[in-house]
């Protein structure tokens, strides 16, 4: 049994890493093209430039909006072009995406820099490719994972706070389904089995968000940088990263993929239906009352959902709610990575458990 675990090449996080931009990307070269979110082009470019040019010769191309194989191609003949050395993505998740696929068939590393603490995607080696309409198209398997990930606390902290909010709900699911991938001898993103590494750090994970979720939030409402909030950052993005990759996913994922198939979630961030689905996959694994009540008090201290209604389903139908269900039991899903038994039904029955728990919980505060 094989066991492998994946990292990004170097990890920056703190404030004002931006400031260190030109040094960290020299390491890959002296010209890059930048990859550059449309609200970071108009409202933030004028934070990063500056470092972005310090030492290395940079051209700032503002990404079209949809991480499309049209986009991609439209990006790499600009690299043929002009001879670049590295790709840097700059802002949101579809940006970063961009970058590492356009990266990756331009045989360059890649260097992403999130303005947003809102997911554990930043660290992956995966990008997520869709239709020029917006409509899912693919996975891209990238064979490693980014040259490098910096993250800038201040950046981050002037963003509305529901972003670091929604990450905290994206990484309240890596120990849960971690832990279930561990006891199944089930295998991570790589295909093989993950490591103590893998699992430890997806343990830390969750401990790191009880500890120092509620902190981090106020200072992110106060835009400003704190310990508890460096700490959460860390979590949403790196620990959560390389907990979600090396040790595997399972329920929480699975099930807020079966959630996608209800438009009234579509507003919802991932995050804030990860968590969801992870209090529902507390009910599909029997897991102690301790630990639920653990849960959904974290849930309910920082803001994340913990009923339907919380998502957009405020008057859901069996018959809805039984699709949710059937989606994430599709063949090939990760909710087959749980060591317990899994069917629709169970699943229904289980969504309807976590929306009844949490509406017990709003009735009696």
């Amino acid at each position: 049994m094989l066991r492998t675990t994946i990292f990004p090449g170097r990890y920056v996080q703190g404030r004002d890493a931006r400031k260190r931009l030109g040094e960290e990307l020299s390491r890959y070269g002296d010209k890059g093209i930048v990859i550059c979110d449309s609200f970071v082009y108009e409202k933030l470019l004028s934070d990063f430039e500056p470092y972005m040019r310090d030492g290395v010769d940079v051209l700032i191309e503002k990404f079209g909006g949809e991480c499309s194989d049209e986009e991609i191609d439209r990006l790499l003949n600009i690299i043929h072009e002009a001879k670049f050395h590295f790709v840097v993505g700059l802002g949101g998740g579809k940006t970063m995406d961009t970058a590492k696929a356009v990266a990756y068939e331009a045989k360059l590393p890649v260097a992403i820099v999130p303005t947003l603490a809102a997911s554990d995607a930043p660290c992956s080696a995966v990008s997520v490719i869709y239709t020029s309409e917006g409509e899912f198209k693919r996975y891209l398997f990238l064979p490693h994972s980014p040259n490098l990930v910096l993250m800038d606390t201040q950046i981050i902290s002037n963003a509305p706070v529901r972003f670091l909010i929604a990450g905290m709900g994206d990484a309240l699911a890596t120990w849960f389904e971690a832990e279930s991938c561990m006891k199944k001898y089930a295998p991570n993103m790589t295909g093989d089995l993950g490591s103590r590494t893998a699992y430890s750090l997806a343990k830390l994970c969750y401990e790191t968000l009880l500890e120092y979720g509620l902190t981090a939030k106020t200072a992110c409402v106060s835009h400003i940088v704190t310990p508890a909030l460096e700490h959460i950052v860390e979590a949403n993005t790196l620990l959560s990263g390389l907990g979600f990759e090396s040790a595997g996913l399972a329920a929480a994922h699975a099930i807020h993929n079966g959630l996608t198939v209800l438009e009234q979630t579509h507003h919802y961030y991932h995050g804030e239906k990860v968590a969801f689905g992870t209090l529902t996959s507390l009910f599909l694994t029997d897991k102690p009352i301790k630990t639920i009540a653990e849960v959904y008090s974290f849930c309910e201290s920082i803001g994340l959902p913990t009923t339907l209604a919380d998502i957009g389903l405020t008057e859901i139908s069996d018959e809805k709610l039984m699709k949710v269900a059937q989606a994430s039991c599709l063949e090939g899903e990760t909710i087959y990575n749980e060591p317990t038994p899994v069917t629709p039904d169970l699943v229904f029955s289980s969504l309807k458990a976590a929306d009844a728990e949490g509406k017990k919980r709003k009735s009696s505060s």
